[in-house]
């Protein structure tokens, strides 16, 4: 049995790996994208609206002049006598009585009845994330495919020419940032709220944001946000109200990097913000916040953002080629992401101006605000893949492949046959080395079989 520690570290451990192909992860991804292909021909024809035609018809044809001697029939219903037949009176009976009394009678004696609980609605948000499948990857040189003579490591065939790449990933709480219709300035007004990956519950209170209204984006909160105001981008749902989900992931991380360019920057919330219903946000961290009094005096001094500022979108690479995964993208997989972020600064008013000279209260504060450009360190988590073809999907789906950065389990059984210590995109790694190996032996192999 395992103990308390090794069940919490499985529930990201990847399944048993199969080598049935009728259970694969290929497979699943196969089905999985045939099914998305059907309902969007479905979506399509649906939206043609064809079956409003279907009854319609262009009268009788030219050839149907034999049948004018025919006597004609009249089709007529008896709707038109309806009215001529007396309705019946309905008379009460006496056996309705008696049952109703019964029924009335058996109420009493049964009592109040027991008030049911309601069961909570469950939010329209949960579980609207595209959740990647951690990908079943196999190092056993023993399990080759005798048809085609390739080895069935779990990397996609077709990851050189149908995938997309997204690192470096951030580490950070997974969820959804929605924007509604605001009648205030955008920018200023509070228009965005943050909802959770799995039940779709609100992180935080709504906050301004320079996203326009009727937008939804699939984002990750960075760990560090209350330092550095940044909340990354993965993909984009919704925007404007316009529904981008259903296109194809290359075009949809076009127009995420396009449109977030296109926003004007917002200004920074001042340091004495407030939510106007702080009793109402879930995010942990400023629940079991440190109160100022304990902090010490540079942890006081030190601006901390109220919300999110900063929608960084998260790089892609759509050239998922052997070399330029082993050259680029893994490296920068496990690589730290440096952003700059604009940063509020405290800057004391010249002398000369005396308090006497404030207005309104402003005496309280002799301070300005400025900004300065720090430098952000984001560690990354590993590395994501996305079927180029497949549009955005709810739930768990096997059209999107995660792949960590850092060991799963340190259980040697569940690691694929590597050792305990390896993480997946170390195991990554190496089979897309003896991958490019293998193509390159064929690739030789066949040049000498057409010199002989």
């Amino acid at each position: 049995m395992f103990t308390k520690t090794d069940r919490k570290v499985l529930f990201k451990s990847p399944p048993t790996i199969f080598t049935d192909k009728l259970i694969s992860q290929e497979a699943r991804r196969s089905k999985a994208l045939e099914e998305q292909k059907r309902r969007r021909a479905q979506k399509f024809e649906s939206s043609r609206q064809l079956d409003a035609f279907a009854d319609l018809n262009l009268g009788n044809s030219d050839d149907d002049g034999d049948l004018e001697d025919e006597p004609e029939i009249i089709r007529e219903g008896v709707s038109g006598f309806v009215q001529m037949v007396s309705q019946p009176v309905e008379t009460p009976s006496l056996s309705s009585d008696a049952h109703n009394h019964e029924t009335v009678q058996a109420g009493k004696r049964r009592g109040k009845p027991r008030r049911k609980r309601i069961k909570a609605k469950p939010s329209k948000w949960a579980d609207k994330c595209m959740y990647a499948e951690l990908l079943e990857m196999n190092e056993e040189a023993h399990l080759w495919d005798n048809q085609s003579g390739d080895v069935i490591d779990g990397l996609p065939r077709d990851l050189e020419a149908a995938w997309v790449a997204v690192a470096p990933v951030p580490t950070g709480k997974r969820c959804l940032a929605v924007t509604h219709q605001s009648a205030g300035i955008v920018g200023i007004s509070p228009n965005t709220t943050l909802r959770s990956r799995v039940l779709g519950k609100m992180l935080l209170p709504r906050f301004p944001s320079s996203l326009p209204p009727l937008t939804v984006l699939d984002c990750i909160l960075d760990v560090n946000w209350r330092d550095n105001g940044i909340i990354h981008v993965l993909d984009v749902l919704k925007w404007k109200g316009q529904d981008v989900g259903d296109c194809e992931t290359p075009f949809r991380f076009w127009w995420r990097d396009t449109r977030l360019a296109e926003l004007p920057k917002p200004p920074l919330p001042s340091g004495n913000f407030s939510f106007t219903a702080p009793h109402a946000t879930a995010d942990n961290s400023s629940q079991n916040a440190e109160p100022l009094s304990h902090m010490p005096t540079s942890e006081r001094d030190r601006y901390r953002f109220p919300y999110p500022t900063s929608f960084v979108p998260i790089p892609y690479h759509t050239d998922t080629t052997l070399t330029s995964l082993s050259s680029s993208v893994i490296p920068m997989a496990r690589s730290t992401r440096e952003i700059s972020v604009d940063i509020p600064v405290l800057v004391s008013l010249p002398e000369f101006i005396s308090h006497d000279m404030a207005v309104d209260g402003t005496h309280d504060s002799v301070t300005s605000r400025s900004t300065t450009s720090v430098i952000a360190r984001v560690d990354s988590d590993g590395l994501l893949l996305y079927v180029s073809h497949a549009s955005y999907e709810e739930g768990t789906s096997p059209l999107s492949c995660w792949i960590p950065n850092k060991a799963i389990t340190e259980l040697p059984e569940l690691s694929g046959g590597s050792t305990g210590h390896d993480s997946p995109l170390d195991v990554f790694q190496r089979l897309v080395q003896r991958r490019a190996v293998r193509n390159l032996q064929l690739v030789v192999g066949l040049q000498d079989s057409m010199d002989i």
